[in-house]
């Protein structure tokens, strides 16, 4: 059980910090096309990776790996969805993105059901449809206000995009988790997704102003040490029951929206606020209540897991 709660508490630590990244990458994006800053944000990432690997005693040896295609997998997967994330991100307020982002926990549990052979319990699948029931209530302002724009529009489908490669690639860490470190699995992610980035180039990049380059590499400083903070995470709980506390994002982004950018959300998103928190309570207090909360199954993510995939 102590390596469920230490899975949570290093998962809340992530969401903390990807809502930072976000921010960073939203700000940069009134500037910078979204290929630059995917390039900016995965090579600068690899600085505080490779820290991590030097302080775990790991590098350069911790890079030596038997599974080059579980990597490629999992990094174009990751690869895609953060072009699709930042695409959102864009186009669409810090909690209107963050929010179809929530698509993705939901998604993981027919997946890692399948996949994993993970058997969430009632608590879990109860959680996650609330703070589903949260996600509809923080878009419904959006879709119920007539002439959207055609930005709005790209940006909801980016997000939607977003939430279907991002349920895969969270699988794909799970079962590289295994047999490969946090750190590995997070270099060889930030190397792919620097390449892809600077395929763009091109295509055109723009000279950013010295505020731009700070969000820039902010960006990667802080995507960086999530990824770390997520993997180590996704090794110590299930995918299943890690999905719900990925709702308490959504304060985060409510708070740099009104903070940063003075934008107030509606009373029904306030609403739909308080149902992510509630779902993200009743998996973290539900053994304390008698509802059972899964454990790990490392067996079946082995059983799952073939050498050299």
């Amino acid at each position: 059980m102590g390596s469920v709660w230490s899975g949570i508490g290093l998962r809340l630590a992530a969401t903390g910090l990807f809502a930072v990244m976000s921010l960073f990458v939203r700000l940069a994006s009134f500037e910078a096309p979204v290929g630059q800053i995917m390039f900016w944000r995965s090579s600068v990432a690899l600085i505080p990776i490779v820290l991590y690997l030097m302080w775990r005693r790991q590098f350069p040896r911790g890079l030596r790996t038997a599974r080059p295609f579980g990597h490629l997998k999992r990094s174009t997967f990751g690869l895609v969805s953060m072009f699709f994330s930042f695409l959102s991100l864009a186009y669409l307020p810090l909690a209107l993105a963050t929010a179809l982002g929530f698509l993705a926990p939901l998604l993981v549990l027919p997946v890692a059901m399948i996949m994993l052979r993970e058997k969430p319990g009632m608590a879990v699948f109860t959680a996650t449809f609330a703070g589903f029931g949260g996600v509809f209530l923080m878009l419904w302002p959006t879709f119920s206000t007539p002439g959207i724009d055609t930005g709005v529009l790209i940006g909801i489908g980016a997000g939607l995009a977003m939430a279907v490669t991002t349920a895969f690639a969270k699988v794909q860490i799970k079962a590289l988790t295994s047999t490969e470190s946090a750190g590995t699995i997070a270099f060889y992610f930030a190397v792919i997704c620097s390449l892809g980035g600077l395929l763009t180039l091109p295509f055109g990049w723009a000279d950013p102003s010295p505020e731009i380059l700070m969000w820039l590499i902010g960006a990667g400083l802080t995507g960086g040490l999530a990824h770390i903070f997520m993997t180590e995470a996704l090794a110590r709980a299930p995918a299943s029951t890690l999905a719900a506390f990925e709702y308490t994002a959504m304060i985060w982004a409510l708070l740099l929206d009104v903070t940063v950018f003075g934008l107030l959300p509606e009373p029904v998103s306030l609403f739909g606020a308080f149902l992510i928190v509630l779902a993200a309570a009743i998996v973290m207090f539900g053994d304390r209540i008698g509802v059972p909360v899964p454990k790990p199954d490392i067996a079946a993510v082995q059983t799952q897991s073939k050498p050299g995939e």
